[in-house]
């Protein structure tokens, strides 16, 4: 499991605002879960957005990281991890690296996180956040998050954090039998859908109204 150190920027006391963001945005909000919020406690989230933003890096919204994407609410990273339902043990696909953020998150709690961006800009910046952080469980792939990453599969978790107007069957396949699958589903409206596979099959449990970039593909479109 990777360890991330903390830091005082200057005047800024990251620390404090981290601990603030915890009791105030996360465990207020019924977010329970013992090590999801250690783990939010100790990455550095201002690491993981642009140098403009670090004023505003703890704070209860999403913000920009640039070719008109963005680093996630922390409620919301907090909810989907802990609807994740991780254990050190796992290894978990992500799709969708963004900043890094999430992945970083998840990298605190579980064995081996393997990430899929496709824009390439972000894929490299990702990448060294994620190293400035002392993350060495996280594995960043340039790619087509519809295809999932095949030569690591079956996966104990799945978590997707840009929004498909449906669930991509590529993921749920490459999902193991008793794992968990956490995605926002849908286009001017999403939900999250929590889907749990089985021998018998999988199930799926819709939840929170969310808002997040649509999951596009190579071939530049939207698909299922």
């Amino acid at each position: 499991m990777a360890c991330a150190g903390t830091e005082t920027n200057g005047q800024d006391n990251f620390d404090a605002m981290r601990e603030r963001m915890v009791d105030t945005q996360i465990r207020a909000r019924d977010v329970q879960n013992a090590a999801v919020l250690e783990a939010m406690r100790r990455v550095p989230r201002h690491f993981f957005v642009p140098d403009a933003e670090r004023p505003f890096a703890y704070d209860d919204r999403p913000l920009p990281i640039g070719r008109g994407q963005t680093i996630s609410q922390p409620y919301i990273v907090a909810y989907m991890t802990e609807a994740l339902q991780a254990e050190p043990s796992h290894k978990v696909l992500e799709i969708g690296t963004g900043s890094g953020y999430q992945a970083a998150v998840l990298a605190e709690i579980v064995k081996q996180v393997y990430s899929i961006e496709i824009v390439p800009t972000l894929a490299d910046s990702a990448r060294r956040s994620l190293a400035q952080a002392g993350y060495r469980n996280v594995e960043v792939r340039t790619g087509d998050g519809y295809l999932g990453w095949p030569e690591h599969a079956p996966f104990d978790r799945v978590i997707v954090t840009a929004a498909p107007p449906e669930i991509p069957q590529a993921l749920v396949d490459q999902l193991a039998v008793g794992g968990v699958m956490v995605v926002p589903v849908g286009t001017a409206y999403q939900e999250i859908v929590i889907i749990t596979k089985t021998d018998a099959g999988v199930t799926e449990k819709r939840t929170i109204e969310v808002r997040f970039v649509p999951m596009v593909s190579l071939r530049g479109d939207d698909r299922s």
